[in-house]
């Protein structure tokens, strides 16, 4: 029996019920709809709208829906979302009396109250494996951030960093990630339940005491916009999605990382896989499908942002859509959240290339005479020349004499050999102290600052 048999005479068509069922989905918020059914239940009796014994009995009936549904308990389609779902159950352990559950709410309110609780604890779980996330490139940094590896810009060799700077940028990303995934909690906290269809209710209703139950900060104050509003999915799935930018960003750098050409982590074997064919290989799969998958995540927020847009209030069946985009943005990202930090936790660091000589040295020149009062552009062309002229000797910048310095500009003149001493990689990394420079000293005290943001 329908909600609304008292309107029509016949039911949907046996297509129009498959197609219009939500309950496949729904049936992932079967904790949340009965934690909003047992508080809507006890706000009704502390109003007067239903007496204890009443409130008992309901409060005893979702009992038994739940453990039925934790026995293995599946409503068919028929019953079309997981609000009729557990309604039907509750009046068949109960009777009659779980028809007055129904008073001054509706399944608008009921679902967008089911969502925000659903989507806060899983928000709650994305922020804790994004900071475990940064706790493994942090041990990273502090056990192998001190070698010295080729910084790059464009993927092309651009100045000697230490590996723990690199990993750093990744984790102050990371932080950021948190940032955004708090700040959409604070707008997911907020509880639609006793908006009803639209409108509000005649019924003496305490929203706020819901709202507290249910360990929301507030209420949604307009009821219209309380069963309307979608920007809150979008907005997690939209902090869900620069995340994944960043995981993705993070697993290519992996994929390459561990090729014979770069050599600079070797994946563990719990993180790899091999080939039915060539018994050498070792494929960064994990990486691999997280740099696949985060695809999915954009695709999510996309389908969010383009449901949502100029549909007219309030709420339109349109919406009964955006839960799979939702569920998948958070299940996906939260999974390649965690193999990411499977990874960086298992994986060896290889020795780093010895960068003597590199050309990935040739700003320290520049730097150099820029030191010694010669304009940086002038510097910038001059080094230029030099490793030009390594080049044509089939060199490089190790090959450089004092002679050769001085002969290519003034600046060198009697301090030739102070200027080759620059060519140091270590020496290198460690003069760049400026605030959120590679210097060790710089890469210590922003570990210290990430540590205390993870508490």
């Amino acid at each position: 029996m329908a909600l609304w048999d008292g309107r029509f005479e016949g039911g949907p068509a046996a297509l129009m019920q498959a197609f219009s069922e939500s309950l496949s989905t729904d049936l992932e918020m079967w904790a949340e709809d009965l934690a909003g059914s047992r508080a809507h239940a006890r706000m009704l009796a502390r109003v007067g709208i239903l007496d204890e014994a009443e409130r008992d009995a309901i409060l005893a009936g979702l009992d038994r829906v739940e453990a039925d549904l934790r026995g293995g308990w599946r409503p068919g389609i028929e019953h079309e979302d997981i609000h009729m779902a557990v309604e039907a159950r509750l009046a068949e352990h109960v009777g009659p009396v779980a028809g007055k559950l129904h008073t001054a709410r509706s399944r608008n309110d009921q679902v967008a109250t089911d969502v925000r609780l659903w989507l806060r604890t899983r928000l709650d779980r994305l922020d804790a494996a994004v900071a475990e996330l940064i706790g493994v490139l942090l041990d990273r940094v502090e056990s192998d951030g001190r070698a010295i590896v080729p910084g790059t810009t464009h993927l092309q060799r651009g100045q000697p960093i230490r590996l723990g700077h690199h990993l750093l940028a990744h984790a102050w990303a990371l932080s950021r990630d948190r940032e955004r995934l708090a700040g959409a909690r604070a707008r997911v906290n907020r509880s639609p339940l006793g908006a009803a269809a639209l409108a509000g209710t005649p019924h003496p209703v305490d929203r706020d005491w819901t709202a507290r139950e249910l360990g929301f900060d507030g209420v949604v104050e307009n009821a219209m916009d309380a069963v309307a509003a979608r920007d809150h999915l979008s907005e997690a799935a939209a902090a869900a999605a620069i995340l994944a930018g960043h995981l993705s960003r993070m697993a290519e750098e992996l994929v390459l990382w561990s090729t014979p050409e770069f050599a600079r982590v070797r994946l563990s074997d719990a993180w790899s896989t091999g080939s039915s064919i060539m018994p050498q290989k070792r494929n960064p799969d994990a990486a691999e499908l997280v740099r696949g998958k985060t695809s999915r995540v954009v695709g999510s927020l996309v389908s969010l942002l383009a449901l949502t847009r100029a549909l007219p209030m309030a709420y339109n069946r349109d919406l009964q859509e955006d839960r799979p985009a939702l569920f998948e943005a958070v299940h996906t990202t939260l999974a390649c959240t965690r193999v990411l930090a499977g990874c960086w936790r298992d994986l060896a660091v290889l020795p780093p290339p010895d960068l003597r000589g590199d050309f990935s040295l040739a700003t320290e020149l520049a730097d150099f005479l820029a030191g010694r009062g010669v304009p940086f552009r002038e510097a910038h062309r001059v080094v230029g020349g030099l490793v030009r002229l390594c080049e044509e000797r089939g060199g490089d910048l190790g090959a450089l004499s004092e002679a050769d310095l001085e002969a290519a500009h003034p600046g060198f003149r009697g301090v030739a050999a102070e200027a080759l001493a620059w060519l140091d990689p270590e020496a290198a990394v460690e003069r760049r102290t400026s605030r959120g420079g590679t210097a060790w000293s710089e890469v210590e005290r922003q570990v210290a600052l990430l540590r205390a943001t993870l508490g």
